[in-house]
């Protein structure tokens, strides 16, 4: 039986062309995820790209599916039993590295304040500035997303650690790797943490007021992973206390921020919407293509796929 391949990736002219070039004997049709035919989730046997989980219950034929997200929370317990599953793990890493490289760099030069001294036309020096220069750069997570930002930062002049549960040897973009345990030991040395751990029963909550009274007063905290692994009202409390020199989150628990939550007017926290990855670049969009070319390549020819999620 030939291959049914519903396509939700945001593909551009020409690519769906591509897909066809790898299968030819397979049938491709390419749609959206707000628009896909129950008929049409019935007859995939292979899906690329964002389905509601919700609506995964009717891909009965379903064999393997590939997530365009690097995240794959969301699918966990609504796939078809049986069914092979595929992340696009690393294909965002440069535009969320970025991310939490410009929100370090605005905090330590202190951008938030200088902005809203512009909006109240206020002319106004805010003081010392902050520089990771021979600092120590902590991040907590040191898979891709972990070591393009710990990379970017050695190109600043600072010292990387990243921190994984087992260590089995060096990762480009970081000079030492240590094992997650060692994390209160090391945070009383860093300059910056950053956040980059995944949603698990393991993680929530794991960053709390213990650790964050472990920092040191002028560090910068960020956090890029998942909400849920900090604790956000010890956050904001010991912001108002004055500890830390500024912290930017990129992801909070619950999403969206509610409108009555201490972040929002936290001060010297800079606060983004989950926007540091997803589509907002045109790279993560074609790497996403390309992953998925890839292990089509591969589940064609009967090979192990990438970024199998177990």
């Amino acid at each position: 039986m030939s291959e049914y391949i519903l396509n939700l990736l945001p593909l551009e002219e020409g690519e769906l062309a591509e897909f066809e070039a790898v299968a030819p004997d397979a049938v491709h049709v390419r749609a959206h995820r707000s628009t896909v035919t129950p008929e049409q989730l019935a007859a995939a046997t292979v899906i690329f790209g964002w389905p509601k989980a919700e609506d995964m219950k009717q891909a009965v034929k379903l064999k393997w599916f590939q997530t365009m997200w690097a995240g794959t929370d969301e699918y966990m317990g609504k796939l078809p039993e049986g069914v092979l599953f595929t992340s696009s793990s690393g294909s965002n890493s440069r535009s969320v590295a970025e991310n939490m490289l410009s929100s370090l760099m605005a905090l330590c030069r202190r951008l938030p304040a200088y902005r809203d001294n512009q909006r109240a036309h206020v002319w106004r020096d805010e003081g010392p500035a902050k520089t990771i220069l021979n600092g120590t750069v902590l991040v907590a997570g040191a898979g891709h997303v972990g070591a393009d930002f710990a990379k970017l930062c050695q190109g600043l002049g600072a010292r990387t650690i990243g921190l994984k549960r087992t260590v089995a040897g060096p990762i480009e973009g970081f000079d030492e790797v240590r094992t997650i345990a060692e994390l209160d030991a090391l945070l009383p040395q860093a300059d910056v943490v950053a956040l980059v751990m995944p949603h698990s029963p393991q993680t929530v909550g794991m960053f709390n007021a213990q650790r964050i009274s472990l920092m040191k007063d002028d560090a910068v905290l960020i956090s890029s992973g998942r909400g849920s692994v900090l604790d956000q009202d010890a956050l904001a409390e010991a912001m108002r206390a004055g500890k830390l020199w500024g912290a930017a989150l990129d992801v909070t628990n619950p999403e969206p921020l509610p409108a009555d939550s201490p972040l929002w007017d936290t001060p010297r926290l800079l606060l983004t919407p989950h926007v540091a990855g997803g589509m907002h670049l045109d790279i993560t969009r074609r790497l996403c293509v390309e992953m998925a070319l890839d292990n089509l390549r591969r589940y064609l020819a009967g090979e192990k796929l990438k970024n199998i999620v177990k």
